[in-house]
């Protein structure tokens, strides 16, 4: 849970994908990353949690993890999405990754949120949507 909380701070919307998601640990002499995907429908898979350990950000571990989704799923999906906060180190990353812009859910961290999430000093407001085809 402590690398699911990095990644998404509020436990209640953990619990809204953690059942119905496939989790995947990095393990490289202890845990490096994880990452939780959902199948979506329509050929489209979806990360929701994607996190490194702190202690071992940029060092690539969350382009390897995201790439052996790609690999893993290729013949299952036709699409991989991420739905972030308006962040450009994190935008800039799954851009890094392959990813280009897809949509954007208005509002959605003031609507499904307890509380104001900020990211580098900028409030989350919008959902921005990536995707990558696969």
């Amino acid at each position: 849970m402590e690398l699911l909380f990095l990644a998404d701070e509020q436990e209640d919307m953990i619990d809204k994908y953690i059942n119905r998601g496939m989790m995947f640990i990095l393990d490289d002499n202890g845990i490096k990353a994880e990452c939780v995907v959902t199948d979506e429908g329509n050929g489209i898979l979806e990360i929701k949690n994607i996190a490194t350990n702190p202690k071992f950000q940029g060092i690539g571990y969350g382009k390897i993890l995201i790439n052996f989704l790609a690999t893993k799923y290729k013949n299952q999906f036709f699409t991989l999405q991420v739905g972030t906060g308006e962040s450009s180190a994190t935008i800039g990353f799954y851009v890094k990754c392959g990813f280009s812009r897809s949509h954007i859910i208005k509002n959605f961290f003031t609507d499904n949120y307890d509380h104001l999430i900020y990211e580098d000093g900028i409030q989350l407001v919008d959902m921005i949507y990536l995707h990558r085809a696969l």
